[in-house]
């Protein structure tokens, strides 16, 4: 049973998501054709399919706890077992495009923290399942939404082509820049974020 003062949050939550799903829908059209030209079109989809799990498990598991009676562990054990089928299937097509290099470390770290905050989402709704007046468990839950928000948001940023910045960047800037000699008050454009 979802407690009294986690109500409002979930009910703003799947606002907040249903939002978010129309924007990455807005986004993806817009730059729908990096689906069929661009190089690491695989890539671009598991990003784009990744963002849509990740906020579609934040929409469900809100509507859900806002709902009256015990339905929010039995929501988020099935959410959550959805998401580690999309982690699984994530991994073998990495594994078959041979996108397990440094290359493309940026997915092999989004696919692992997706994977490991499914573990999470898995075992604290077994716990809610087990002792539905576990508020703890449920607080935990609503915790996870937040994280699948904000892991949504920065890969929506990458596909959509944001700008990158960051220290790693900034400092590889630095370094770049004192090899080429450039005088010290040019300053560096902004990179679209790594496809």
């Amino acid at each position: 049973m979802t407690p009294p003062d986690l109500h409002e949050f979930f009910a703003t939550s799947a606002s907040v998501a249903g939002a978010l799903v129309g924007l990455l829908f807005v986004a993806i059209s817009v730059s729908g054709d990096r689906l069929v030209d661009h190089v690491d079109a695989r890539t671009y989809r598991l990003r784009a399919s990744g963002t849509l799990t990740a906020f579609t498990n934040a929409l469900t598991v809100s509507l859900f706890a806002i709902l009256p009676g015990t339905k929010v562990g039995w929501t988020t054990l099935i959410v959550a077992v959805i998401g580690l089928m999309f982690v699984a299937g994530s991994a073998i097509s990495m594994v078959r495009a041979h996108a397990l290099t440094w290359r493309y470390r940026r997915d092999v770290v989004f696919v692992v923290t997706l994977g490991a905050a499914f573990v999470f989402q898995l075992c604290y709704g077994l716990a809610i399942i087990a002792k539905p007046g576990d508020t703890d468990a449920v607080d935990t839950v609503a915790t996870l939404v937040i994280v699948f928000f904000l892991v949504g948001i920065a890969r929506t940023w990458e596909l959509i082509g944001g700008p990158a910045y960051g220290l790693t960047h900034e400092i590889k800037g630095l370094a770049m820049r004192g090899a080429a000699g450039e005088e010290p008050g040019a300053a560096s454009e902004p990179q679209a974020a790594e496809d």
